[in-house]
């Protein structure tokens, strides 16, 4: 049973990875703890229960797959790390 998902394993790796960062973009943003790990864990079970029934489609564009998701989440990464850079930059600005 687990063979059908080693063509994915590199997205159920880097997705929790993605998972982070955006929760991580919530927190630099100051959005609500509480509503950003309900959405989270929402997000986790949906994906879960689509991979579970859609895998055998799946597998047929496991490339394309596993290529557009890990440049989705390098995408998230750098637009994260932006992010940070500029809240970190308007703080330094606010104590001058």
């Amino acid at each position: 049973m687990l063979e059908e998902y080693l063509p994915f394993i590199g997205l159920l790796i880097f997705g929790n990875i993605e998972n982070l960062i955006l929760a991580s973009q919530g927190e630099v943003k100051k959005r609500n703890v509480l509503s950003l790990s309900i959405v989270s864990i929402i997000i986790v079970i949906a994906w879960f229960i689509l991979g579970t029934i859609l895998t055998e489609e799946a597998i047929k564009y496991s490339n394309y797959i596993n290529f557009i998701g890990g440049l989705a989440i390098f995408l998230l990464g750098i637009q994260s790390v932006v992010e940070v850079m500029k809240s970190k930059k308007a703080v330094k600005e606010k104590e001058n």
